[in-house]
């Protein structure tokens, strides 16, 4: 036959762990802080999406630069420009 397991005295809830008297078992983080503290976490939260979206735009206006010195660097360069032309020379007859 299996043995029943037996309750330790003093565990009010299921973790294990005593309850504090006058906190709900079911209150969300949000609940418990204070609504000062709730205002500030989401200013920060507001000033990390700006400084993300500033530095995702940092970073495509240098892809944009990058892309534009190397176009420029292969258009000065006669041997890329030879290759890839069109080779249908009698359209500018």
């Amino acid at each position: 036959m299996a043995k029943k397991k037996k309750q330790r005295p003093g565990s009010g809830s299921p973790s294990g762990r005593p309850q504090q008297p006058g906190t709900d078992a079911q209150a969300t983080l949000k609940e418990r802080l204070s609504g000062e503290v709730l205002d500030k976490l989401k200013l920060q939260a507001q000033e990390w999406k700006k400084e993300e979206a500033a530095r995702k735009e940092q970073e495509r206006q240098r892809k944009e630069e990058e892309r534009r010195a190397e176009q420029e660097r292969l258009e000065n360069d006669f041997a890329y420009l030879l290759n890839n032309s069109n080779a249908d020379w009698r359209k500018f007859k």
